[in-house]
């Protein structure tokens, strides 16, 4: 659903880009920016006290024209109409950034008609009032950042306003109404901020608007009926607010509309069965609302739909019969934690040339199915339903498998046998009455896996010799048959950040390699027969949010350093002589 807001920030407006504007022959002789140019970019420099991009390593000389990185002027008369600064997308994994504050003295660019600072992540403080003044302005991005206060009322001047992005950030108060001036504005962006109050009344002058995202913020009130005038709009995302009321009839008139997204929050009442009057809609997500009855069957003759996620909501039975002979360009569908109950995975499931399929929670009993196209799958979610009998072949065609969740069910199978993808990230097969050694499963283990929970089942043995390469993030083998001793080499999972092997029978020394996982955030021990004392060099664990080591035999000084000093005296409870905080202090011998 992101991409028709990354289609809008980066391709929709290369109209506006000054270099298409203007014969090449009169950019080779552009004159170097205005010295009242010069001076406002130089001193929003001296306001970033750190640049880790680089960016600002060109803003040296005279002619930031030419040579300044993000600046572009106008060929003729050299004032600068665009500010572009943008952490470059192949070093999103890179520790980029700037550092510092927005200098007020950027609205004094009389001329520049886009301004973007993209990205920077350490760029804080308010929104400077003077940059309403840039009244030729027609793209703005202040995005990903941590700029706090309030949307400046005063940007409702701005008349030429064509795209306002304001999203991640820490934005604070109402939505000023006064923005319901930009009356040109096609796309607008607050999402992922901290934004309060309802959807302005204003906004319903937007009758040009094509991009709608207010998605991530504490947003209240009623969705507004307006919304459904704007003849244009083919992206809304209003998703994770605090919403109510029910889906307003006139949604079903954006028949431009492409990705709907209303889901987390408090909707409730009935879809309406116009909702199929949206023959272009890709994808629709409603998930985590209280919306009620049984799902339209208008939903089935969505020729276009890609993905839907009804998840977490209230709907019952019956299931719409249009689902079966409908619904072509289905890939992703999710419609776990309902009141529905589907008794078997129906044949249209199985014929469908699905990537995702979650049906959590959905009363569906018998074996696990056959998929016809087993090798499309890339997530599967069966989770919390009454399926029986053993995983036999069900992965035997998923070559393209990622993620897996078969948790509570009664599912009995011997996990020695299971022949677990390569391509596998995600196993979760938590409470269910599978057995076998977990030594074998953990040996087969692919590199690629990152998650591994079979907690709540009846597996057996012990932990085997961990080698290098593992990218396991969380590992979860707690209530268990497992005995033995943590092997030492564990310290090679050096990604890990959860392990719990609380409630099994493994004894021995807690290793000190475990000093190693700098990564780990949450460590359980308890209700094991460890001894020996935990290793002093825990202190090193800093990132540690959660430990318990209760109902060992675990004796000697507790690490004296935060968290594990800090930390509650029950997760240290019912050990044989543990002491120091937050227990009582050691004996002195």
């Amino acid at each position: 659903m992101r991409n028709l807001h990354l289609y809008f920030k980066y391709s929709a407006f290369v109209l506006l880009s000054c270099s298409s504007l203007f014969p090449q022959n009169l950019v080779a002789q552009a004159p170097s920016c205005s010295e009242e140019d010069r001076a406002a970019l130089l001193s929003f420099k001296a306001r970033i006290l750190k640049d880790t991009t680089g960016i600002l390593f060109s803003w040296v000389g005279t002619d930031c024209c030419g040579a300044w990185e993000g600046i572009e002027c106008h060929p003729e008369t050299g004032r600068v109409i665009k500010l572009q600064l943008q952490r470059p997308r192949e070093s999103m994994g890179q520790n980029l950034y700037m550092k510092g504050f927005l200098s007020p003295s950027l609205g004094k660019l009389q001329f520049l008609q886009v301004m973007i600072l993209s990205g920077m992540k350490q760029i804080k403080g308010y929104i400077p009032e003077s940059f309403s003044d840039l009244g030729h302005l027609t793209q703005l991005y202040l995005e990903d950042s941590l700029l706090e206060g309030p949307i400046p009322s005063s940007f409702g001047k701005l008349s030429s306003l064509i795209s306002l992005s304001l999203s991640g950030n820490h934005l604070q108060g109402q939505i000023p109404q006064s923005l319901g001036s930009l009356k040109n504005l096609i796309q607008i962006n607050l999402g992922r901020n901290s934004l309060t109050g309802m959807v302005p009344s204003s906004f319903r002058n937007f009758r040009s608007l094509q991009s709608l995202d207010l998605s991530y913020n504490l947003l209240s009130g009623e969705i507004p009926s307006y919304i459904g005038f704007f003849k244009n709009l083919t992206y809304i995302d209003l998703s994770n607010n605090q919403l109510s009321g029910v889906m307003p009839i006139s949604l079903c008139n954006l028949t431009n509309v492409l990705d709907i997204s209303l889901s987390h929050n408090k909707l409730t009442g009935l879809i309406p069965s116009q909702i199929g009057n949206l023959k272009l809609l890709n994808s629709l997500s409603l998930s985590g609302n209280s919306f009620t009855g049984s799902i339209p069957e208008s939903l089935g003759g969505l020729q276009k739909l890609w993905y839907l996620n009804l998840s977490k909501n209230e709907f019952s039975n019956p299931f719409p019969n249009s689902f079966r002979n409908g619904l072509p360009s289905l890939i992703s569908i999710d419609l776990s934690y309902n009141y529905l109950h589907l008794d078997a995975i129906e044949d249209w499931i199985n014929g469908k040339e699905l990537r995702y399929l979650s049906l959590a929670g959905c009363s569906i009993g018998g074996t696990l199915p056959v998929f016809r196209r087993a090798d499309l799958l890339s997530s599967i979610d069966l989770s919390d339903n009454k399926i029986t009998g053993n995983i036999g072949d069900f992965l035997s065609n998923m070559t393209n498998l990622q993620v897996l969740k078969l948790s509570g069910n009664q599912l009995r199978s011997n996990i020695t046998g299971i022949n677990f993808p390569e391509s596998l990230s995600t196993l979760d097969l938590h409470s269910n009455q599978l057995y076998g050694s977990v030594s074998d499963l953990l040996q087969k283990a692919s590199s690629f896996l990152e998650s591994i929970d079979i907690s709540s089942n009846k597996v057996t043995g012990s932990l085997p010799q961990f080698s290098e390469g593992f990218r396991l993030k969380c590992l979860d083998l707690s209530k268990n048959k497992i005995t033995g001793q943590i092997p030492s080499s564990i310290s090679n999972l050096t990604t890990l950040e959860v392990l719990n092997l609380s409630r099994n029978q493994v004894f021995g020394v807690i290793p000190a390699t475990m000093g190693k996982l700098l990564r780990l955030q949450w460590l359980d021990l308890s209700n094991n027969n460890l001894t020996g004392s935990i290793p002093a060099v825990f202190s090193r664990l800093s990132n540690i949010r959660h430990a318990s080591f209760r109902v060992n035999s675990l004796c000697g000084q507790i690490p004296q350093g935060r968290p594990f000093n800090i930390f509650p005296v029950a997760a240290y409870a019912h050990n044989q002589c543990l002491c120091g905080q937050p227990l009582p202090p050691c004996k002195k011998i």
